[in-house]
């Protein structure tokens, strides 16, 4: 008497899959797999590869964007939303500084978009630049960087200030800090671009 063949559970049939073979797309693994589950389901097999996903077994990338120069790659708003938001972030930060009044409450405005101006942005467009893929660091990490080194980069910018004609004011530290803040954001979509080009040649 011959015993039965042991199925093994799908979760597992993936994850060997993925380890076996170097699938470009999450349509190739389906196809992977199903050649080994025939009556596989597009639907199970999406809702299993969300688990493993969300569980931190299966890392998924998104392809690619196809752009043949920098300037078409900071069109692909999907890749760029942060430094959109970085660069409306500090817009936000004039607006409340030279146009809304100096009075009570909307002054309570002007200091919490100064705040995130100083505090968050300059460390956060730094971390971008340095960690472009977003692997390297988990999101805690992430955070936690970017309240330090904004800590870091805006008193060494009014110390570099001191040593200016311009000295610590208003006008030169807010526009030292945007012109460090869109520069550095600036490097990041390059790094990035660069890494989306890397990312086609070998996909290829």
């Amino acid at each position: 008497m011959t015993a039965g063949k042991v199925e093994i559970p799908l979760k597992e049939l993936i994850t060997q899959r993925v380890r076996a073979e170097k699938l470009r797309t999450v349509r190739d693994l389906f196809e992977t797999v199903r050649t080994r589950r025939p009556k596989l389901s597009e639907e199970d097999f999406i809702h299993t590869v969300n688990e493993l996903k969300e569980s931190g077994t299966l890392e998924l990338e998104m392809p690619p964007p196809r752009v043949d120069s920098y300037s078409a790659y900071l069109g692909v708003h999907d890749e760029n939303a942060w430094f959109y938001l970085v660069v409306l972030a500090t817009l936000a930060t004039f607006l409340a500084i030279y146009v809304l009044p100096s009075k009570y409450p909307v002054v309570i405005v002007r200091w919490i978009v100064g705040s995130v101006f100083v505090l968050f942005l300059p460390g956060y467009a730094t971390i971008q630049a340095l960690f472009p893929e977003g692997k390297e660091l988990d999101n805690i990490e992430r955070f936690a960087l970017t309240i330090g080194l904004s800590l870091a980069i805006t008193p060494l910018i009014g110390l570099i200030l001191n040593y200016t004609p311009w000295g610590i004011r208003l006008d030169p530290i807010v526009a030292a800090l945007s012109l460090f803040t869109l520069a550095v954001a600036m490097a990041g979509t390059f790094r990035r671009y660069r890494l989306a080009l890397k990312r086609l040649r070998e996909a290829r």
